[in-house]
């Protein structure tokens, strides 16, 4: 009637009745509004848009339109004002609203780890096999960083490097001619300050698979060997790339300290459930932590310029950046749309997974995690990640402790306001005008519907990971 996917009109009809007689909570396990991370992108993204070509093309290339999408889309996420799903209570009725997310990633907190929680499961359980693993790291020296910022597209050359060389040497330490080993490589593209440090995180069998249903462990590797292995493959594909050129690799050949590194991890083995879904989720953590920065605006800096201090990892020391050029770095790490940050190969490709799960084999080995959820609850269960993540369960009451569920989607912009409006939530705030060359300051803010999340938004997504099917 009014446009949502599911609604009623005795919703309608309540309001005007007994408008003072609704029980409405609204269910907020966070408010990104409140944090300094929020603060610092809406006070900045537009003067960034306006500036990036002057100040900021030559180091990080050019503006990408896909990152004012997922921008804005963040300053949404969590917005009663542009759609929410009513959620209810079956015993004694009591409801509240739960906004739609943006679902961005490397770019708003909360919805990306919910996707690093729900690739952990989705990894342990559907590609991880019960055997033993390793973590690795393959990362590259600083001269050679700047060519992959420009052209994202050699991220994937890269880690077709470090599968090469991992692949070469796992199945030549076993005596069997169909060895395979199986691994998923992760690229991040950042440093513990932000900066561009694009290296790759291998969570690979330690050992091989043969016989379709047999595993052999591999002895301890020599990383020392396998980093000579991956200088030569990376020099190759860049110079087959047209980036380097002969003189550049002899250079770099005759430095004392190559800049290439490769690390391997302690044996993990299967009965390491935590451990080895824990590892699943930091090998795509986010680019950044909102606990570590602080964000100064303007006024509150005693220079009048804004700034952000930013904590490492270790929390042992802190680096001061500016508002604005710190903004510009962070994005430089949002994927490009449909871009794929994790790769499967061997035992762990999508192509060896299809053909044994169409011959019906794949379950000789068992995997690493069984889940009792089928594969379309698995990713519809938003409620359960919710849970995990912030030790909350959205639907259980908090008046009668019953069960609650989701009974509509309220997408109709009327409708919303409508609510809203009744229930005193209804928000219009003058919106700040932009720092630099934007246009004049518009008296309110003007909800755009065409680029509102729908009710699809709201729930898991259901081609997530993208990765695991392309």
């Amino acid at each position: 009637v009014y446009g949502t996917r599911i609604f009623s009109v005795g919703l309608v009809n309540m309001l005007n009745a007994c408008p003072t007689e609704i029980d409405f909570d609204v269910y907020q396990p966070r408010n990104p509004k409140a944090s300094d991370y929020y603060r610092w992108v809406e006070d900045h993204f537009e003067q960034l848009e306006t500036v990036w070509d002057d100040r900021y093309q030559s180091r990080f290339g050019f503006w990408r339109a896909y990152v004012t999408d997922v921008i804005r889309r963040y300053l949404d996420c969590g917005d009663l004002h542009y759609g929410f799903a009513r959620v209810k209570c079956e015993d004694c009725g009591h409801e509240y609203f739960l906004a739609f997310s943006c679902k961005r990633r490397h770019f708003c907190p909360s919805c990306h780890q919910k996707r690093v929680v729900e690739f952990g499961e989705w990894l342990c359980q559907e590609v991880l096999k019960h055997v033993p693993h390793r973590q690795w790291v393959f990362s590259i020296p600083k001269r050679l960083r700047i060519y992959f910022l420009f052209d994202r597209k050699l991220l994937t050359k890269l880690s077709r490097c470090a599968w090469k060389v991992l692949n070469l040497y796992l199945t030549h330490a076993l005596p069997y001619k169909d060895a395979k080993p199986g691994a998923a490589i992760a690229v991040q593209s950042f440093g513990d300050f932000q900066n561009f440090n694009p290296h790759l995180h291998v969570l690979a069998t330690d050992g091989c698979f043969y016989n379709d249903d047999a595993f052999m462990v591999c002895p301890p590797p020599n990383t020392r060997a396998l980093e000579e292995l991956f200088r030569y493959e990376v020099f190759k594909m860049l110079k087959s790339e047209g980036k380097i050129t002969d003189v550049i690799i002899e250079n770099m050949m005759n430095w004392r300290h190559s800049g290439f590194n490769v690390y391997c991890g302690k044996a993990i083995w299967p009965h390491n459930e935590e451990g080895l879904e824990n590892l699943a989720r930091y090998i795509i953590r986010a680019s950044f932590s909102q606990e570590r920065m602080t964000y100064i605006a303007a006024n509150d800096s005693s220079d009048g310029v804004s700034k952000v201090v930013y904590q490492s990892k270790d929390g042992t020391s802190t680096k001061t950046f500016g508002a604005l050029d710190w903004l510009a770095q962070l994005v430089t790490h949002i994927p490009n749309k449909g871009e794929q940050m994790v790769r499967y190969y061997g035992f762990y490709s999508n192509k060896s997974r299809g053909l044994r799960k169409k011959a019906g084999t794949d379950d000789q080995v068992p995997a690493l995690i069984d889940s009792g959820l089928s594969h379309k609850a698995f990713r519809k269960n938003w409620a359960r990640l919710i849970q995990k993540i912030y030790h909350v369960d959205p639907l259980l009451c908090p008046n009668c402790s019953g069960s609650m569920k989701i009974i509509s989607f309220i997408e109709d912009s009327e409708v919303i306001k409508k609510i809203l409006k009744h229930l005193d939530l209804w928000e219009v705030r003058p919106k700040l005008p932009p720092r630099a060359n934007g246009p004049p300051p518009e008296s309110f803010i003007i909800y755009d519907q065409s680029s509102l999340p729908g009710a699809e938004d709201y729930l898991i997504d259901t081609d997530y990971p993208v990765e695991a099917y392309l």
